[in-house]
């Protein structure tokens, strides 16, 4: 922000600044927030499609695909109840549904000999 015409005091310009910085934090906190969110969205739904594949979920033990839906199924009614929530919160939520998700997969395609199949 610059004064090319002197048509503003050096406070107003100050304040201004000031400004400008306060909201790009709150822009970086807000897409920070988004980006925890879409992340937690784009995983939930990925594994759904994927324990829904029958190629997939022939491959996994029944108790542990039920396992993953319930796991699904939770951090999906989260995310609808909790729109607002913090991108910390998000991040929690997704570590939360990876440490349920993640052995069981990586569990599958140890015993399948890998991704092939």
């Amino acid at each position: 922000i610059t004064n090319d015409k002197g048509r503003l005091s050096k406070e107003e310009i100050e304040k201004m600044v000031q400004e400008a910085e306060k909201y790009k934090a709150d822009d970086e906190e807000h897409k920070k927030k988004v980006e925890a969110k879409n992340s937690l969205e784009n995983y939930a739904y990925n594994m759904r499609n994927t324990v829904r594949d029958e190629k997939f979920s022939s491959k996994l033990d029944p108790a542990d695909k039920k396992k993953i839906e319930d796991a699904i199924e939770q951090a999906v009614q989260w995310l609808d109840n909790n729109q607002l929530a913090e991108a910390d919160e998000f991040e929690d939520k997704m570590k939360e549904l990876e440490s349920i998700c993640n052995p069981i997969v990586a569990k599958m395609y140890q015993g399948a000999g890998g991704p092939g199949m």
